[in-house]
C-alpha cells in the first residue's frame, strides 16, 4: 500500500486560528434550537446525562434529529485524566444513582429514540468498574422500549475480561471502544489507558461474540502521521474491528493539550478510502466526526 507521511508541524497550532473550511464546517451543524432544548430539558429534569452535552458535541442537533442520542452513565467526573477530554476529572466522582437506568429508559422512551449509545466515564472506583451500569440501562431500556437499537462505547475496564464478557452478553449491536491515537502518543493523549490493552478488549470482544458488530474511533492533530494511523487501522482490523470513525481533534481550553494540526478534508477522504481497502466495512471520516456520529448506521450491518 502507498501511504504518504503526513505529520504535525513543529510548533502548535493555536485553536482560534481554525482554517475556513473547518470554521465553515462548524458553522453549517449548528442544528435546531429547539431540536437540543428538548433534549435538553428531559434530560436535565431527570438528573441524567449524555456526553453530546457534557461534551458539547456539535453535531447533537443532527443526532436528536435522527432519533439518536448518547447517555453518559455513572455521572459526569472520570476517574482518569485524559490530555483531550472535557469531560471533568476527580479522584471523587459521584456515587451511583440507583434510579439511573430507570431514568435513562423514560428519556429513551419520551424522546422516542431509535438507536441509544450509552457511555460512560471511566470508573476505576468501582469494583466492576461499572460494567453492571451498562447492562442495567440496556435491560431497562428493552424493558420500556424494545424496538430501539442499543450500541455501547465503553472504557477498557482495565482489560478485565469478566467486565467485558458481562457487556457483551447483554448483547448490544455494536460494541465501540476508542483507540483514540496513535501507539507512539497513546501515554500523553490517553493517560492511564494502554494502545495494547485496547486492541486487545475488542479481539476479546470478538471471541465471545464472534456476531457483534465491533467499532473504534481516532481523532487527529495530535501529531500524529498518515502512516502511524494507518498502522493503527491494521491493528484494529487485525483484532476484527470492522467499522470506524475518523475526526479532527479539536482544543476545548487552554487546560487541553494544543492541536498540533488541522487535517484537510482531503486528508480526511483519503484516510477513509485507506480504512475500506483494509476491508472496513463502515467508515466515516472527517472533521466533525465524533463516534457517535450517524450511530445508527451502525446497527444496520
Amino acid at each position: 500500500m502507498n501511504i504518504s507521511t503526513s505529520s504535525a508541524t513543529s510548533s502548535s497550532v493555536e485553536s482560534n486560528r481554525l482554517p475556513e473550511w473547518l470554521r465553515l464546517a462548524m458553522s453549517n451543524s449548528i442544528g435546531k434550537a429547539s431540536e437540543i432544548s428538548t433534549v435538553q430539558q428531559i434530560i436535565k429534569q431527570r438528573g441524567i446525562h449524555t456526553i453530546c452535552e457534557e461534551g458539547r458535541c456539535p453535531n447533537r442537533a443532527e443526532c436528536y434529529a435522527n432519533k439518536t442520542a448518547t447517555f453518559l452513565l455513572m455521572g459526569p467526573t472520570c476517574t482518569r485524566n485524559c490530555g483531550f477530554c472535557q469531560v471533568d476529572k476527580g479522584h471523587k466522582p459521584m456515587s451511583l444513582d440507583p434510579e439511573e437506568a430507570a431514568k435513562v429508559a423514560e428519556a429513551v422512551n419520551l424522546l422516542c429514540l431509535d438507536y441509544v449509545v450509552l457511555t460512560s466515564v471511566a470508573r476505576d472506583d468501582l469494583p466492576d468498574q461499572g460494567a453492571g451500569c451498562f447492562v442495567d440501562s440496556i435491560e431497562a431500556i428493552r424493558k420500556i422500549r424494545p424496538q430501539t437499537k442499543i450500541e455501547v462505547l465503553t472504557p477498557d475496564f482495565r482489560g478485565d475480561r469478566a467486565c467485558i464478557a458481562q457487556v457483551v452478553a447483554a448483547e448490544p449491536v455494536c460494541y465501540n471502544h476508542n483507540i483514540e491515537t496513535v501507539r507512539r502518543l497513546q501515554g500523553m493523549v490517553r493517560r492511564g489507558a494502554k494502545y495494547e490493552r485496547s486492541i486487545d478488549l475488542l479481539r476479546i470482544v470478538k471471541q465471545i461474540d464472534p456476531k457483534i458488530t465491533t467499532k473504534s474511533g481516532l481523532m487527529v492533530g495530535h501529531g500524529e502521521t498518515m502512516t502511524e494511523i494507518a498502522e493503527t487501522m491494521q491493528d484494529l482490523a487485525a483484532a476484527g474491528c470492522t467499522s470506524l470513525t475518523i475526526g479532527q481533534y479539536l482544543r476545548p481550553s487552554l487546560e487541553h493539550l494544543a492541536v498540533q494540526k488541522y487535517w484537510t478534508p482531503e486528508e480526511f477522504d483519503r484516510l477513509g478510502e485507506i480504512a475500506k481497502t483494509m476491508g472496513f466495512t463502515h467508515v466515516r471520516s472527517g472533521a466533525l466526526v465524533r463516534s457517535s456520529y450517524h450511530a445508527g448506521e451502525y446497527g444496520e450491518l
